[in-house]
């Protein structure tokens, strides 16, 4: 069953530093906090609409959930109590150091199931240059934590970030696939109009790697997460006619999940070739992969076939075969 959330946005709430590169009311299109009674208005409509609520979530999205004054923050929870007994439950997210045993206690009391942490990255360095206000230590005391307590535990990484390198990047990735959250959900830094980010972009004093550096970066973080087992929710911003305008620079792109998982379907038939013809590239392979993959095979706009011919000489036919596992390749031997 696909699993779905209902989003309620809480535009920078419960934030107590400005980070380097936010800008939620960009980001969420939304200025004006949400009441009890907006909260019971998004639930009631998005009911009469989902068919399966057993895979359903109340999503609070878009600050730091347990960083809100608590009066206003049990306001939203008795609001969305009700809908939540009838789902899936309730999902946050929050910043690392808004986590303590009192927190999580009244989160259980309110059907809050999963707790996903703004992460961003794992290198102190990077974390105190885009005003984090958080160590790593932090994420992974919150971890630990959230675990202990039953949670499901999800991290959001931010790739790019100002100060960062691919090796920072890489290592953050490798200590989340040693946390071993149950989800993850990867954004790679964009620039956004207005925010401390912008100025040192303007300044030039930060000056992101180029897009498809980026997209070979996360297309490898996918690859382990996937290798882990760790569930990848979402990789790059929604598609928004507000962040389209407001981005500056970065990694924004309508489709840059689908861009990462092209790169990994290159990996994967590349290595399926040198495994089977030790190296040598014939004129014309057959690759089967799964039905639910064959466009991420292709690539966009045929990016993989052109890239395969203009390397390699070589000509692909993707096939399906539902028994090939998905963003697995296999060769047809004919």
């Amino acid at each position: 069953m696909k699993h779905s959330n209902i989003a309620i946005f809480i535009p920078h709430a419960g934030c107590r530093h400005k980070c380097s590169f936010c800008d939620q009311q960009t980001i969420t299109a939304q200025k004006r906090l949400p009441g009890q009674g907006d909260v019971r208005c998004i639930c009631e409509e998005a009911f009469r609409e989902i068919s399966d609520l057993s895979q359903t979530e109340i999503a609070f999205f878009g600050g730091s959930f347990t960083a809100i004054p608590h009066p206003y923050m049990l306001e939203l929870l008795e609001a969305a109590r009700p809908y939540a007994e009838r789902c899936k439950g309730i999902r946050i997210s929050t910043r690392p150091d808004a986590i303590d045993g009192s927190i999580l206690h009244m989160l259980q009391t309110y059907s809050v199931r999963a707790i996903e942490l703004g992460v961003q990255s794992l290198d102190d360095s990077v974390l105190q240059k885009n005003g984090r206000g958080h160590t790593a230590a932090d994420v992974e005391r919150a971890c630990d934590m959230i675990r202990r307590e039953g949670f499901e535990l999800g991290l959001q990484i931010m790739p790019g970030l100002y100060g960062s390198t691919p090796e920072t990047d890489r290592a953050t990735a490798e200590r989340v696939c040693e946390i071993h959250p149950d989800t993850v959900r990867i954004y790679p830094v964009v620039v956004l109009e207005g925010t401390e980010l912008a100025r040192l972009y303007k300044a030039g004093t930060y000056q992101p790697r180029p897009f498809e550096d980026m997209v070979n970066e996360v297309a490898t973080m996918m690859r382990r997460f996937q290798e882990k087992d760790i569930r990848i929710i979402k990789v790059g911003l929604h598609a928004s006619e507000f962040v389209g305008t407001q981005a500056l620079g970065g990694y924004y792109h309508p489709a840059f999940r689908e861009l990462c998982e092209s790169r990994i379907f290159r990996k994967r038939i590349k290595d399926a070739v040198l495994l089977a013809a030790a190296g040598k590239w014939e004129e014309v392979y057959k690759i089967a992969v799964h039905p639910g993959c064959i466009s991420k095979a292709i690539g966009q706009k045929q990016e993989n076939l052109h890239y395969f011919y203009e390397t390699f000489g070589t000509r692909l036919y993707i096939v399906p075969d539902r028994t090939v596992a998905p963003f697995e390749a296999r060769i047809v031997k004919e």
